[in-house]
């Protein structure tokens, strides 16, 4: 069950953190027009032919793996806004500096930590529902089934809201009902409160998803101790 629900994150999460610097680059070449049913159902099909075939491949070369992440999902995310999200009241204490190395050493984080459960990944896993949401909105909601192993389904809902430029960029992935911008933020929270921000971000960039684990098994640890 638990590789089941790594695949499922990897899916879902991808990289829904990513780095300002390059991620805007990457968006620039988006269809500014594109639903947020599209957007989602773009990238489960873009996963799927760079994906299906190539398991072996992608296993043995663990850069091009990435790339493969980040074609598929740096240019529908909504960065900086998702990023400041994580840090929550921290963020007003961040320097430009401290938000941009942050968002850059998370998302690689998150991406190194479960690259490997898209490999699982094919075609058919993620099953868009239809849209009931206003399309008028400025926020709004895309929900999906991911297909696990067992053949049981999950729901992992997509947040979106329009940029500036008009064009809808997921900025939350909520998997069963828990949203992981929620989560990493009582994580980070707790981390910086421990550490203290400059720390944190050194602790991602030099350790990458070890550090992660023990943010991790830290609040698991801290949870428990309440009960």
């Amino acid at each position: 069950m638990l590789r089941s629900l790594a695949i499922a994150t990897a899916i879902a999460f991808g990289s829904a953190i990513a780095a300002p610097v390059f991620a805007q680059a990457a968006a620039q070449g988006a269809a500014t027009e594109q639903t947020p049913v599209q957007v989602v159902q773009a990238v489960s099909d873009d996963l799927a032919k760079a994906i299906d075939g190539h398991q072996q491949e992608l296993k043995n070369n663990r850069e091009k793996l990435i790339h493969v992440i980040d074609d598929a999902f740096l240019p529908h995310f909504d960065i900086d806004y998702a990023s400041i999200l994580v840090l929550g009241q921290h963020a007003r204490e961040a320097t430009p500096e401290q938000r941009s190395r942050f968002a850059k050493a998370f998302y690689e984080s998150i991406t190194h930590r479960y690259a490997e459960g898209l490999l699982d990944y094919t075609r058919g896993r993620v099953k868009v529902l239809p849209f009931t949401g206003d399309m008028s909105d400025k926020r709004t909601i895309v929900r999906s089934q991911v297909v696990l192993d067992d053949g049981k389904t999950i729901a992992v809902d997509y947040a979106f809201r329009k940029d500036k430029n008009g064009a809808w960029k997921a900025y939350d992935v909520i998997i069963e009902g828990i949203s992981y911008i929620t989560n990493y933020r009582n994580q980070v929270d707790a981390e910086i409160r421990k550490v203290g921000i400059e720390k944190l971000i050194a602790n991602l960039e030099t350790q990458g998803d070890q550090a992660l684990k023990e943010m991790e098994q830290d609040t698991k640890g801290q949870q428990g101790s309440k009960q």
